[in-house]
């Protein structure tokens, strides 16, 4: 009788309790997100993208697509992009009207040039 009880509690700890043959796949995939989430933190922290998610980091990117540079600043909270291309607004045929100055209170002065001043 004892034989008896003893192999029965053996095999009850290795047969899984109440459930299929697949239970073992579904923890194994478990266990293959846990390993996708360390793996996708691991690289966030190697390549400084937490920086990202910092409210008082400052981060400036050149990014360059299609032949056109764009500038991604994020400063705290806020986030500014910026498009830079060599190509020359107007072409040939603008000719130069005048001067705009910022002031360090904001305001935007425009001094036009002369008319006898053309200068392309």
């Amino acid at each position: 009788m004892m034989k008896y009880l003893r192999r029965r509690r053996l095999e009850s700890l290795f047969r899984a309790k109440g459930g299929g043959p697949l239970e073992g796949v579904a923890n194994l995939f478990d266990l293959a997100l846990v390993f996708i989430v360390a793996l996708l933190l691991s690289l966030m922290a190697m390549y400084q993208v937490l920086d990202f998610f910092d409210p008082k980091s400052e981060i400036t990117i050149m990014k360059r697509t299609e032949g056109e540079w764009r500038i991604i600043t994020k400063k705290g909270k806020e986030i500014h992009v910026r498009r830079v291309t060599d190509r020359k607004i107007g072409g040939k045929e603008g000719i130069r009207l005048g001067t705009a100055y910022r002031l360090k209170d904001g305001r935007v002065i425009y001094i036009p040039d002369e008319v006898g001043d053309e200068k392309t």
